[in-house]
């Protein structure tokens, strides 16, 4: 298939970009408020933790309903794009209602299991106008989505501000989302194919060697990403503390930076991976972010000045594949099954996430927060050994085709 010049696929990305920027801000908008959720209600580090684990739950959830039933490929991206985004807006907001734990709890993995129908199909959407740059054009979906997932940190590290402000302004950007999506977006002239319900699909999909390797791959990024995201401002600020007890050190905006930062590393991305290689690319960020999380006992207690551009480094590098692995999927198998061949990765990526995201405060708890997040090393290297063998079975496929 050859590209087919349309000067509406960069309006039709920045639509996409904006939207999913603003939807995703759902995601952390609890978590950024931890603290005094913890301190409202009493809660534990470890009990915090599951108000963004239990987001986690809730996405693995809708993603697995939305893959069984093949919704991301029999029904249009962007009214599921819409419906689901209005009902985060909703679920998110009504967290400020309850007055307990266990309520939030509730509206969280609703919270999660309506952004399923948020961030897979922005990805297929974003894939009907894009062909020889799709490395970009997807990387460029997965860093505004990750601008987004840091905005609450942005909101909270205003003087003074208290939940319901970053809670109301994520539920606002997510509904403004779902309203640009609805009126503005229309798929470009690589538009996948629908297909009737098939209770197989899900197993056809298995079955493509280069889906698992690709998923494989993912894995073992994900073992690391949200663990690192949900637990880098706990590091630092444990960190600075242990140097300086008194310290006022803005952590609050330098978490925000770590991870907005990584925004900027999915574009560098998409433009290398274009380039350069998927896998060669995959390879780079996965060692480098591997690297991170070994330094991270090293660099912990030292000063500022160290600190802050390790931390934006690993946020750079920690997503900068992410794309990747979802851009790998678009080209590998049947058209008519790409919605749910990206949905069911990211159900499985997700899955993984909560036993990481739970073993780190547990180690923190017990040998302390400098070797807390030395294990998730391991992620990156099961993932490097998997991206490898999808670059082997891409070279021998393509071998075999000339």
């Amino acid at each position: 298939m050859q590209e087919v010049a349309d000067s509406g696929k960069w309006r039709a990305l920045a639509l996409l970009g904006s939207a999913e920027l603003l939807g995703m801000s759902l995601w952390f908008s609890a978590s950024a408020v931890s603290p005094q959720l913890a301190g409202l209600w009493g809660l534990s580090p470890s009990e915090a933790g599951w108000l963004t684990t239990v987001v986690q739950l809730g996405f693995v959830a809708g993603t697995a309903v939305a893959a069984t039933l093949n919704l991301a490929d029999i029904v249009r991206s962007r009214t599921l794009f819409a419906v689901s985004a209005l009902a985060g807006a909703a679920a998110n907001a009504a967290i400020l209602s309850v007055d307990g734990y266990q309520g939030a709890l509730a509206l969280r993995f609703l919270t999660g299991f309506c952004l399923a129908g948020v961030y897979p199909p922005a990805m297929k959407m974003i894939a009907t106008w894009f062909l020889t740059q799709r490395g970009l054009a997807i990387g460029t979906i997965v860093g505004a989505l990750t601008i987004g997932k840091a905005t609450p940190y942005l909101v909270n590290a205003i003087p003074d501000t208290g939940p319901a402000p970053v809670v109301l302004a994520a539920s606002a950007g997510a509904t403004i989302a779902a309203l640009m999506v609805w009126i503005g977006f229309r798929d470009g002239p690589y538009a996948f194919a629908s297909r009737p319900f098939s209770w197989g699909l899900v197993g056809s999909v298995a079955r493509v060697r280069e889906w698992r390797l690709a998923t494989a791959s993912y894995l073992g990024h994900m073992f690391e990403l949200y663990a690192v995201w949900t637990w880098i401002p706990a590091f630092l600020t444990a960190s600075v503390l242990a140097r300086n007890p008194d310290s006022t050190a803005p952590v609050t905006l330098l978490s925000f930076l770590a991870i907005a930062i990584g925004g900027a590393g999915c574009i560098w991305g998409g433009l290398f991976a274009d380039k350069e290689g998927r896998e060669k690319l995959v390879t780079i960020s996965l060692v480098a972010s591997g690297a991170c999380c070994l330094l991270s006992a090293l660099l912990f207690g030292t000063s500022l000045w160290l600190l802050a551009p390790f931390a934006l480094a690993w946020g750079f590098f920690v997503i900068a594949d992410s794309a990747q692995f979802s851009t790998l999927v678009t080209e590998s198998v049947p058209r008519h099954a790409v919605g749910t061949a990206l949905t069911m990765q990211t159900s499985l990526g997700f899955l993984l996430t909560m036993l990481p995201m739970q073993l780190v405060p547990w180690t923190a708890e017990r040998i302390g927060w400098r070797w807390a997040l030395v294990f998730l090393a391991l992620g990156p290297a099961a993932g490097i050994a998997a991206i490898r063998r999808l670059a082997e079975a891409r070279r021998t496929t393509t071998t075999e085709n000339r």
